[in-house]
């Protein structure tokens, strides 16, 4: 059974950083591309970025390019999203997903399994 749990969500001042977990366990992490989305209150889901099975590639969606970096570390099963530059408008509920497959994908619908989610609230 695949299980995700996210962590490391908080309130922070625009121009902060904060860096988000997400730990993953039931079944050969490094098999499997992960991504992050996030949902703000009365939007739907967006993709942030995504990280193929090996960590070898990369996306991000262009509002967080330059500004988020997304790794894995497949020896301990975990995904990272380190935000920097945080906006307002970055507020969300932060989700990591898994794919049963190794490479990468931009839309929700290409994930099978998903967190419950971390929330991140940018002041201004």
């Amino acid at each position: 059974q695949v299980q995700l749990v996210e962590s490391g969500g908080g309130l922070v001042q625009a121009g902060g950083s904060l860096r988000l977990s997400c730990a993953a366990s039931g079944r050969t992490f490094s098999y499997y591309a992960m991504g992050w989305f996030r949902q703000a209150p009365g939007k739907e889901r967006e993709f942030v970025a995504a990280i193929s099975g090996n960590g070898g590639t990369t996306t991000y969606a262009d509002s967080v390019k330059g500004r988020f970096t997304i790794s894995r570390d497949n020896a301990k099963g975990m995904l990272y999203l380190q935000m920097s530059s945080l906006k307002p408008e970055d507020t969300a509920v932060y989700s990591c997903a898994q794919r049963n497959a190794f490479v990468i994908s931009t839309t929700d619908a290409g994930y099978s399994y998903w967190g419950q989610g971390t929330q991140v609230t940018v002041s201004s």
